[in-house]
């Protein structure tokens, strides 16, 4: 195990020599399309529209790199059983920390491609329940585990991100459970 450490930090150290070193700082903004998908029968749900501001980083060598972010982030998602019957929607407010793998895929003087994927780390600041329901807040998770993948785009210092998040369960109650699911569209700009 320790010989496959030092190859592995040996390996990195050669790599750097030759290959082009990574390090950038930014700030970054989107809309999140959020919907939280729930195991009962007879209902169902539509996504919402809500937003996610925060900052990024990258760190790598020549076409791979680790994207770390932190935002805040607003989800939800809207349910009914019946028209008649009754609808409400999830709201919720969290800090997310992505831990994101890249590989570019197209690395021009102006121009960059990328692909993503890793976990994110949320931790939930806020959440409600509004409609005539049988659903509590207190059944809400107060964190959350998911992953993200995506693909994006950088033209000189600026930055699109196109995102899928897929939580894991955001409201457990007894008998059912709700996951959440996030389309993101993130733009930046790198400071450094």
């Amino acid at each position: 195990m320790k010989w496959i450490l030092i190859l592995a930090v040996l390996s990195v150290f050669a790599m750097s020599s030759s290959a082009q070193l990574i390090f950038d700082l930014g700030l970054k903004g989107g809309v999140n399309f959020s919907k939280i998908s729930l195991d009962i029968e007879d209902y169902n749900e539509n996504a919402v529209t809500k937003m996610h501001f925060g900052a990024f980083g990258r760190v790598g060598v020549s076409k791979v790199f680790l994207q770390p972010e932190v935002y805040f982030t607003k989800k939800g998602g809207e349910f009914s059983s019946n028209p008649l019957d009754f609808a409400g929607e999830f709201d919720y407010s969290a800090v997310d920390v992505p831990l994101l793998f890249g590989v570019r895929l197209l690395d021009a003087k102006v121009l960059e491609l990328h692909l993503l994927a890793g976990p994110v780390f949320g931790f939930v600041t806020d959440k409600s329940l509004s409609g005539d329901h049988e659903f509590n807040k207190e059944y809400f998770n107060d964190h959350y585990v998911g992953l993200q993948y995506g693909a994006g785009i950088d033209v000189l210092f600026l930055t699109l991100d196109l995102k899928m998040e897929h939580g894991n369960t955001i409201y457990e109650a007894p008998s059912f459970d709700g996951k959440n699911t996030t389309f993101m569209v993130s733009v930046g700009f790198r400071i450094l």
